[in-house]
């Protein structure tokens, strides 16, 4: 007997459409898996035999053979139970055959016949949608998961009895339904309101959230960098939905979704610890998953205490950060990961934190030096706005002089800035001003006489690398934006240069 069922492999954060084939013939007794399995995958075997045995069906003394097709693609992971023992029960005519024709199943199998959960169910149901499914069978602990993806019928199962009952009656277990889960978008509890003072770094964080531009921090500790920082998802332009499942797809890969969270409804801010590897950042394993950067995508990577993370992780952002996306090569093949991120980086101006306070900071000038220089030229080129945060007074931290403004008021100027963005780059794949190509310079930022000017004299002075000298103006047509002026003007131009000066305060060039 042969039987075929669809199941599904994930790549990196892609989907490969699998077929199950399954045949059991005459022969000495025999249990064969080919297909380019992983060890994961042929552990299956062991453990589909023994839950169809506590199940009560025994598999006969013949030889079986599966086939993940197509060969040529590695498949990895325990969501192969399911359809495997699906195929030896269709073979076996313990289930129609016809039943499972137009059916894709993923699942875990337990050695007692239960259907375990699984990570990837959002990004499998949007391919079972694209192949013309008619219904995906998963563990019911992922079936909150899969029912974001609209116009496919979604089976939830907790048992293997309870799938060969359908498959058989096409009768569903008698249990309440879970409750419908609405995606909650852009809803946050923090407010740039609780900050006190601190009123140019505010600007510098709603030019950056306005164009998706990368900001670092300078200060002493205690500052404020941490909490402006943590409120900046508060400002960013609203999650769109088609955004939320692009980001919900690698959550799910990564096994971060549930069923009381089924869909990522605010953007990502992933803050890893300073101890964080080169393999975590960037994504790892013989068969990579996505690593920090890649969950950061569409939202923020903060960088807290910048220099303590080792140079190698922070040399890997170069990539990223220029391409808004990192390729991970292995014997396996080649893996491209989104990231498409703003860097968000705090740090102290030296080891002790206090410089240049010199009644307080204890650090000599190669200490300073050897600190700052952990930061390196061509990473530090690619940050567009660097601002320098002083000591909080005690008229700001009282409450004596009055608080900023809300999240909410900065974030309607943030939105106008991005509606004119949107229509600006309508049709060309671009979102934000930081991902302007340097072709499209001339076309998207124009600069009137004055702010010519000022540009001329700053890449003289400054002497400014043909990149730096690009993501000043991006930043200028930010600010520009938010203005709701056409033309880059001198004052935009100016304040774009300030954000570039204060890293000439601290490194040595």
């Amino acid at each position: 007997m042969f039987s075929r069922i669809k199941s599904a492999a994930i790549i990196g954060i892609d989907v490969v459409p699998v077929s199950v084939e399954t045949d059991i013939s005459d022969g000495l007794p025999q249990f064969t898996m080919v297909g380019y399995v992983t060890g994961q995958v042929r552990e299956a075997g062991d453990r589909v035999r023994t839950s169809l045995k506590n199940i009560g069906i025994r598999m006969p003394p013949e030889r079986v053979t599966i086939n993940l097709a197509p060969a040529d693609v590695l498949k990895s992971g325990s969501h192969f139970d399911l359809p495997i023992a699906l195929g030896l029960l269709s073979c076996m005519e313990k289930i129609p055959p016809d039943s499972v024709r137009n059916i894709m199943a993923v699942g875990e199998l337990s050695l007692s016949g239960e259907i375990l959960p699984v990570t990837g169910i959002l990004p499998i149901a949007l391919k079972a949608r694209e192949m013309g499914i008619s219904a995906l069978i998963v563990p019911e602990e992922n079936e909150g998961e899969g029912r974001v993806v609209s116009d496919l019928q979604i089976l939830g199962f907790h048992k293997l009895p309870e799938v060969i009952e359908f498959l058989r009656h096409g009768v569903l277990p008698a249990r309440m339904p879970a409750p419908g889960k609405s995606a909650r978008l852009n809803e946050y509890d923090l407010d740039f309101r609780d900050i006190r003072g601190q009123e140019t770094v505010k600007r510098a964080a709603c030019v950056a959230a306005a164009g998706f531009h990368n900001l670092l921090m300078i200060g002493p500790p205690g500052a404020g960098k941490t909490m402006i920082a943590r409120r900046m998802p508060t400002i960013m332009p609203p999650l769109t939905m088609g955004e939320s499942l692009e980001i919900s797809k690698i959550y799910s890969i990564a096994g971060l979704l549930s069923s009381e969270q089924p869909i990522v409804g605010i953007r990502p801010f992933r803050s890893p610890h300073h101890t964080l590897s080169p393999q975590a950042l960037a994504g790892g394993g013989k068969i990579p998953t996505p690593g920090e950067l890649t969950l950061a995508h569409r939202g923020i990577l903060f960088l807290d205490e910048m220099p303590e993370f080792k140079r190698g992780s922070l040399e890997i952002l170069r990539q990223p950060l220029e391409d808004r996306e990192i390729v991970i090569s292995r014997t396996a093949g080649t893996f491209h990961f989104p990231a498409n991120f703003l860097l968000l980086a705090a740090m102290n101006p030296c080891p002790c934190g206090y410089y240049p306070d010199l009644n307080r900071c204890r650090c000599t000038p190669r200490d300073i030096r050897f600190y700052m220089n952990k930061i390196s030229q061509p990473l530090l080129d690619r940050i567009d706005l660097c601002v320098e945060c002083s000591p909080v007074t005690y008229d700001e931290l009282t409450g004596s002089v009055e608080a900023g403004e809300s999240s909410a008021k900065i974030r309607e100027k943030v939105v106008r800035a991005h509606e004119i963005q949107q229509e600006r780059f309508a049709g060309t794949g671009i979102r934000f001003n930081s991902e302007i190509p340097s072709s499209k310079m001339e076309k998207y930022c124009p600069l009137d006489e004055k702010a010519g000017e000022v540009m001329e004299k700053a890449f003289s002075v400054m002497r400014l690398s043909a990149r730096g000298y690009h993501r000043i103006i991006k930043v200028a047509r930010t600010i520009a934006d938010l203005d709701g002026a056409s033309v880059i003007g001198r004052e935009h131009a100016a304040e774009a240069v300030c954000y570039r000066m204060i890293d000439r305060k601290y490194w040595v060039r």
